[in-house]
């Protein structure tokens, strides 16, 4: 099943792990995890672990398979250059490949909460897109831009959730942002070395 085991505590920690942003990031997160060639199961796990998944996590050589066309779909919600262009790709993914909205409580062992999958025991492909198309529509809803980019480093293929306040994020993190500082500031020292002469 694809959800999190209820925790003892408040249902405010069951909704901090299942928030919107969180959700958001998590899809972010199976993306980037997902980009490669031949992505580990045993990372593409370690993610799913990360962002609550209870249990052991145990993905086929085909879950793979699903998630990584799903995780390609969903780049392209990234890639958007605005929130047009991320509506609309939301827009065709919703309609293409998730079902109506439903609210589950995966048989009483968690709050109830919305799905578009097909059901609670959907495979890891469906689930993937179904939920973090959810989670990036609300994002759009609410701050009326895209979800998210994809890194403004040449080297650097990820994509991360952009929410916060403040100008918009170009890079994925403080180490690629650095990366780009360093290159643009030895480009500018190599133009002024081989400058008029």
């Amino acid at each position: 099943m694809r959800y999190i085991e209820s925790v003892p505590s408040t249902a405010d920690d069951w909704s901090t792990r299942h928030s919107v942003l969180t959700t958001a990031r998590r899809a972010a997160a199976l993306v980037n995890a997902l980009a490669g060639e031949r992505p580990d199961p045993g990372d593409v796990a370690e993610v799913l672990r990360a962002y609550g998944e209870a249990g052991t996590v145990t993905l086929t050589p085909q879950d793979i398979a699903r998630m990584r066309t799903a995780a390609a779909r969903l780049r392209e919600v990234f890639a958007a250059p605005d929130a047009d262009g991320a509506a609309a790709a939301l827009n065709r993914l919703l309609r293409e490949h998730t079902g109506p909205l439903r609210l589950t409580s995966h048989g009483g062992d968690s709050p109830w909460h919305p799905h578009i999958d097909r059901d609670d025991d959907a495979p890891w492909g469906e689930w993937l897109l179904a939920s973090s198309c959810m989670a990036l529509a609300v994002l759009v809803w609410d701050r009326q831009r895209p979800p998210g980019r994809i890194c403004a480093s040449s080297s650097c293929p990820d994509v991360f959730v952009d929410q916060g306040s403040g100008p918009d994020r170009r890079y994925c993190s403080r180490r690629c942002a650095t990366r780009e500082r360093v290159a643009a500031h030895r480009r500018q020292l190599a133009r002024r070395e081989d400058g008029p002469g």
